[in-house]
């Protein structure tokens, strides 16, 4: 069994390492990963929840609702079923475009869809996606108190939020958690909003650990060359020059240490996430049972002071 670790304010016990499902929304809308088999996406995340893993993050707008739907699938008849976290604010239109809403009305609404998609009747864990608008903030968590209230999400959270925003929704309930990217290569929010969260007891679930794929030591040129049009990660500053050349050069230290364990690189990348105290867990991805079996080891290796350093 793995440790598990008090989220936040909450009841939740949660494992290190949680199942995130963004890439296994697929491909389809504009931050797909590509082509996805359903069939692989139920396997990995019945893997995962063999493994000890208690918690599933997955958000309303992966694959526009497709992710949702996968959870609840791959849960059909799993006792005790894992905690479901899922987010809204990310809204999207008949063509398929995703803006920002968190006007009230439109956060009760996605929260019914999400039940019904996840077929659960209530959600363990509900976050605001992203703050935006942020002139709507005080109006959205507003609006997730109150469901909160009414029993139909039990816990609540926030992602992507700064320490200011953060501060706002306090004033109006209390934030269990927050959501923010967090790896060896995007380290920003070790200035300010780390030490806020820890001083508050907010608790932390980093995503992108493994930055999208590119700490999993599976990551070359050729195939970034390689990935398909419709995956986002084509584009992005991190799988392009001139941080590229400095990210691989990473990556070669990180399979070093790796090698010396036995382990893989994307295992050392999450341990190296949650070697940082104010981290309650890593929301790791995975798109087949395989990368689930190379990774989410991660959840009791520690790295040696010497190592992160």
């Amino acid at each position: 069994m793995m440790e598990t670790q008090r989220l936040g304010n909450s009841d939740l016990e949660i494992t290190p390492v949680g199942f995130g499902s963004w890439a296994i929304g697929g491909a389809g809308w504009e931050w797909g990963w590509g082509p996805q088999d359903d069939a692989e996406s139920i396997a990995a995340i019945r893997t995962a929840l063999e493994m000890g893993v208690n918690w599933i993050d997955t958000a309303a707008v992966y694959g526009l609702g497709r992710s949702e739907k996968i959870v609840a699938r791959a849960l059909e008849g799993i006792s005790p079923r894992p905690y479901v976290f899922t987010k809204c604010e990310r809204t999207w239109d008949e063509q398929g475009n995703v803006g920002g809403r968190l006007k009230a009305d439109s956060v009760r609404r996605e929260c019914e869809d999400s039940l019904r998609r996840l077929g659960v009747d209530v959600i363990d864990l509900y976050q605001v996606h992203w703050p935006q608008p942020d002139e709507d903030i005080e109006e959205g968590w507003t609006a997730m108190a109150k469901l909160k209230e009414e029993g139909k999400v039990r816990h609540i959270g926030v992602s992507n939020f700064n320490v200011q925003q953060m501060r706002r929704a306090q004033a109006i309930a209390p934030i269990t958690s927050l959501q923010p990217p967090y790896s060896l290569i995007h380290r920003e929010i070790e200035q300010e909003i780390l030490p806020y969260v820890a001083e508050q007891g907010i608790g932390v679930i980093a995503y992108s650990p493994m930055c999208s794929g590119m700490l999993t030591g599976a990551m070359t040129r050729e195939r970034i060359e390689t990935l398909p049009d419709s995956d986002w990660r084509k584009t992005a500053g991190d799988f392009i020059e001139p941080q590229l050349s400095r990210n691989i050069e990473l990556v070669e230290r990180v399979k070093k240490i790796a090698a010396r364990h036995g382990r893989s690189p994307g295992e050392v990348a999450v341990a190296w996430v949650l070697g940082n105290p104010s981290v309650t867990g890593a929301i790791v991805g995975a798109r087949r049972p395989e990368q689930v079996r190379g990774v989410f080891g991660a959840a009791e290796f520690r790295l040696t002071p010497e190592e992160i350093a």
